[in-house]
């Protein structure tokens, strides 16, 4: 009998930490209350992989982690301590490795094209003159690499290859021995300088990552083939659930997720699935719920002081002089990319149009140049992951909506393409009938517009305007701050949080919690401290303008004011920080912001200015201290922000994903910062020492004494926090404190804005009045019962978690509020 899903904790694999090192920290997250591993992705990856979501071969579990035999002894240690296994699947791609031989699927299509056994694997675009799937690695363009004489014919392993450096390609049967321009006309793939792929791929991938090629898993051959593996793990009691990367990307989530339904026997399944907003999860898909992206977001605006906003972003005009505000700057970063590295996906997509027009006369007048125009547009204007339109079916209303006002924004940016935007709308919505063009145009619609948002929002624009860094994350708003999607007329963030969490125990009951994954752009405990910055901005502009003055000799000309703000945020968010961490993070922002430097085209003497300026900064006696000086001050409100945030991830509605390390403090920031060894070593004595009845000695302590506790009192009382467990908001009496009932028996009490209660006088005479009978405090160790003053609640800890004791007589909630309509 599996263990009830109670609390999942993720772990990173990869070779220097595999199964067996997995299996020796289990007894550890045993006592830490943990019911499932939640692993990254197990199959065989790449080389070198440091993530597992480059997928080789979907057949074994990869040999570079300890192979089946490591997973199913992984799986055995686990089931001795009562605990299960999830795991991370990855459907929508598999990797274009080096060696290509390692992908023996992707090798066979490269070698026989169309008549492959696995060409219908991947969603490649045969229709080209040349009937020839693009591999853009090339260093210059195959002109010059066939002068340069850098390609070659070898024989590896007894068959005769392609040679370019380290890579190498199959020959097409029968071409080995012709000259060298002929037999690269004569394969079934072309090569091609790198900067090709962004316009002219013509094979879908997961983004724009070239290297990741999506594979058709809505095809029943394609489903079976590559979750066999995964489906006889759980047949056999190894796993038992799964969290499904980007489904997003696929052309038919709904009917993905009621496959593997069907082939698992029901088990558990979330989706990594980035909900814009008030958006809510697809009812029709068969899983539990999404990854937590949108519990992380709501929990950090309620941390956040609304009234910070306006000082912040004066602040940040007044630092970089762009007056802009967020839209303008999404916009701006959506057509970029839609105009370099997607521009291959727009390609697509206009040549399916086109191809419908070419077929109807009425619409043969619509051009190419202007029906590109008109999908940027609508792209620009989609702010959703995906719309949800299954061809032969009618889009629901919500759906449409979208599309109309995605037509109405186009036309406010350019009215001639009116009738341009309301076609592509109506492809979008599958409304001008069957076919493969109108069927491929409609799909492919709506896998494009997860990859603008992600590369275009998240990717680019949240690198750009960061008035608040802790607000710029992934699925996230950074303005308006402090608010929830949810808040009602009138109400403020908690009221927000609970009509949401209300809507989460009614709807999705088991879906996933979090604060930190694997993928966000800083840890809980770097946004819970950046959060202060928003109740504390006078100090924090007094502190920048100060320092910004004291490195102005470091600073040199090519370094512009947005990043030095954000070196600056960043200094004190996971202060304190190494250079290297520093450097390596400021790097890829300032290479994802697009601006001065990129991936693609780097500006090396703007990266060295940054460079320069980082370690100056750090290498400052004087700037090192007043720093350290500031994060001092904000460390009693910074602690306040992330135990609340803890705790209420905790007990909100859904299963509560812990990342790795991050059950204590963890300062750390977007990958691979993120994927650092953890020290178990350390949490596991900081653990047993809070067994034996030590008072926490830091604030890693009480991190780790508030999740500890409150997981094992869900394991403890599960009733309390599933599907059939209530969710009620409990009063408080106060702004600054936030109560919710679980079942009936568990009582969360979480406090916020800690600088704007200190400064209206604590407390005060708030107090909050128990259900009946007696109720102990899990983290005080002190039993309540009746009106207790939230000064003596809270005051060894901003957070209290109360469980009722077993002897209560009398209603369980008695003096509970009424139900909120």
């Amino acid at each position: 009998m599996p263990p009830a899903l109670t609390g999942t904790y993720r772990l990173q694999l990869r070779a220097e930490f595999g199964f067996a090192d997995a299996a020796a920290v289990v007894p550890y997250l045993s006592d830490l209350g943990v019911s499932h591993l939640y692993l990254s992705p197990i199959l065989q990856a790449a080389p070198d992989s440091t993530h597992g979501y480059d997928v080789v071969d979907h057949t074994v579990v990869s040999a570079d982690l300890g192979g089946e035999d490591g997973l199913r002894a992984l799986a055995r240690t686990a089931h001795r301590h009562g605990m299960g296994l999830v795991v991370d699947v990855v459907p929508n791609h598999m990797a274009v490795p080096t060696p290509a031989t390692l992908n023996a699927k992707l090798w066979s299509v490269l070698r026989d094209g169309p008549a492959s056994p696995y060409a219908r694997w991947f969603d490649v675009d045969w229709s080209g003159p040349d009937r020839a799937l693009l591999v853009p690695v090339l260093g210059s363009r195959i002109g010059q690499v066939l002068d340069a004489g850098e390609l070659s014919v070898e024989e590896v392993d007894g068959e005769a290859v392609l040679r370019y450096y380290e890579r190498v390609f199959p020959l097409r049967p029968g071409t080995e021995r012709l000259a060298m321009a002929e037999l690269l006309q004569r394969q079934w793939y072309r090569l091609a300088h790198w900067r090709v792929g962004d316009e002219e791929l013509n094979y879908r991938r997961f983004f724009d990552v070239d290297t990741l090629a999506a594979i058709r898993v809505e095809l029943p051959e394609v489903f079976s083939a590559t979750h066999d593996l995964l489906v006889r793990l759980r047949e056999d009691g190894v796993l038992d659930g799964y969290r499904i990367d980007h489904p997003d990307g696929l052309a038919d989530p709904r009917g993905y997720l009621a496959a593997l339904r069907e082939v698992t026997g029901g088990a558990w399944v979330v989706v990594e699935k980035i909900l814009e907003g008030a958006e809510r999860l697809p009812a029709d898909w068969a899983c539990a719920g999404s990854s937590g992206y949108d519990t992380l977001n709501r929990l950090v605006h309620l941390l956040v002081d609304p009234d910070g906003e306006n000082p912040l972003r004066a602040l940040w005009t007044s630092v970089t002089g762009d007056p802009r505000d967020l839209r303008a700057v999404i916009a701006e970063s959506k057509r970029q990319v839609l105009a370099t590295s997607l521009r291959a996906e727009v390609t697509r997509l206009v040549d399916l149009a086109v191809a419908v027009c070419a077929d109807d006369l009425a619409m043969r007048d619509f051009t190419r140049h202007r029906l590109t125009s008109a999908l940027v547009e609508m792209l620009v204007a989609f702010g959703r992951y995906r719309a949800y339109v299954v061809p032969g079916e009618p889009a629901d209303g919500e759906t449409v909506a979208l599309l109309d006002a995605a037509v109405t924004a186009t036309v406010a940016q350019r009215e001639d393409l009116a009738d341009e935007a309301r076609l592509l709308a109506e492809l979008a919505l599958g409304r001008l009938g069957r076919g493969p063009d109108l069927d491929d145009f409609c799909v492919r619609f709506q896998q494009t517009c997860g990859p603008v948002m992600a590369k275009g929002v998240e990717d680019t624009a949240f690198y750009r305007w960061f008035p608040l860094t802790a607000l710029a994350e992934v699925g996230g708003w950074p303005a308006p701050m402090g608010t929830l999607p949810e808040t009602p007329p009138g109400g403020d963030a908690v009221d927000g949080l609970h009509r949401w969490a209300r809507r989460q125990q009614a709807e999705v009951p088991m879906g996933m919690t979090t604060l930190s994954t694997h993928d966000t752009k800083r840890s809980e405990d770097v946004r819970a401290r950046l959060a202060v910055l928003a109740e504390d901005s006078a100090g924090w502009g007094r502190a920048l303008t100060a320092w910004r003055a004291a490195a102005a000799g470091y600073r040199a000309a090519e370094l512009d004011p947005a990043t030095e703000y954000l070196v600056w945020q960043t200094v004190v968010g996971a202060w304190p920080i190494e250079e290297d961490r520093l450097l390596t993070y400021l790097e890829k922002a300032a290479r994802e912001a697009k601006l001065r430097t990129s991936w693609t085209d780097p500006d090396e003497g703007y990266d060295r200015a940054v460079r320069a300026y980082a370690r100056h900064v750090l290498g400052d006696a004087d700037l090192r201290a007043s720093v350290a000086g500031y994060v001092e001050g904000l460390a009693p409100a910074a602690r306040v922000n992330t135990l609340s945030q803890k705790l209420l991830q905790l007990t909100l509605p859904g299963v509560p994903d812990v990342y790795q390390g991050c059950e204590a403090l963890a300062l750390t920031l977007v990958d691979p910062d993120n994927r650092r060894a953890v020290d178990y070593a350390d949490r596991r004595e900081r653990l047993a020492a809070l067994d034996r009845g030590g008072a926490p000695r830091d604030l890693a302590d009480e991190k780790l004494l508030v999740t500890a506790t409150t997981l094992r009192l869900r394991r403890e009382r599960p009733a309390s926090f599933g599907p059939g467990g209530a969710y009620r908001p409990w009063p408080t009496g106060t702004p600054h404190a936030v109560g919710l009932l679980r079942g009936d028996d568990v009582l969360a009490v979480a406090t916020r804005l800690p600088l704007r209660l200190a400064g209206n006088g604590g407390w005060g005479d708030a107090a909050l009045d128990l259900p009946a009978g007696d109720w102990a405090d899990r983290l005080g160790r002190r039993t309540h019962s009746g009106r207790v003053p939230l000064a003596d609640l809270l005051r060894r800890l901003p957070v209290a978690m109360l469980a009722r004791t077993p002897n209560v007589s009398g209603p369980h909630v008695a003096g509970a509020p009424a139900e909120p309509d």
